[in-house]
């Protein structure tokens, strides 16, 4: 595993996002795991993560595109601490737009915040996590309004690796249904062989009850090998 990843993995340790017990997810299911990108939550925090997902859009996808749409709510500071990190190690301007849940009526009109997306823009969504696809059914048209656009891809920061509305994996239904890319900085699999039963902090992270709970999971709700990519 590449150490940048090794690194992430560590920082949503450090800042409370990546956490594990009982939880429910945006799509209803019950898992032991959960990730919550608004615990990113002081400049130093945002300006590391911006620079872990520039890394993971740039290995993907180059950059050769011209937005970054992050869809509201969590996706605004991505987005915007994205663009800052892309300028900052790579010397490329990246434009940086996200949604507003409700079009506004007054002064910077509509419903959009941030650049104007234009015709011919070459578009990469991101966001903190996709559990079942249900985000980009919203965004997606969001975007394709805006004129005659191009949406490459999408990132998330992990992958939790389970089926969305079928068989296969959300991502893979996405890049199917949307026929664009998609990626993430991490996958729960690389999150688990990290962590099971490997110190961090002085303590263990992952021991042998919660990467039971986590097997038993993915027994559920995990894609089965014949469905992988």
């Amino acid at each position: 595993m590449e150490q940048y990843k090794k690194e992430f993995i560590e920082f949503m340790v450090d800042c409370g996002v990546l956490r594990f017990g009982d939880f429910t997810t945006k799509s209803g299911r019950k898992t032991p795991f959960f990730i919550n990108t608004g615990f990113y939550r002081t400049g130093s925090q945002l300006r590391k993560l911006g620079e872990f997902y520039a890394k993971a859009i740039k290995d993907k996808y180059g950059l050769n595109f011209d937005l970054i749409f992050g869809p509201a709510y969590k996706g605004i500071p991505l987005s915007v601490a994205t663009a800052m990190a892309i300028s900052e190690h790579y010397d490329k301007e990246i434009k940086y737009c996200s949604n507003r849940k409700e079009i506004k009526d007054h002064g910077d009109t509509g419903i959009l915040l941030g650049s104007p997306i234009e015709d011919g823009d070459r578009i990469v969504i991101i966001e903190d996590v996709t559990t079942a696809g249900t985000s980009i059914e919203e965004t997606f048209p969001i975007l394709k309004a805006q004129g005659d656009v191009k949406v490459i891809g999408l990132v998330v920061s992990v992958d939790r690796m389970e089926r969305g509305k079928g068989s296969k994996s959300a991502l893979t239904e996405i890049e199917e249904k949307y026929s664009i890319g998609t990626t993430a900085i991490v996958t729960m699999q690389e999150v688990v062989e990290h962590l099971y039963n490997r110190p961090y902090q002085g303590k263990i992270v992952i021991d042998d009850d919660l990467k039971q709970a986590i097997d038993r999971y993915y027994q559920s709700y995990g894609v089965k090998k014949e469905d992988l990519n």
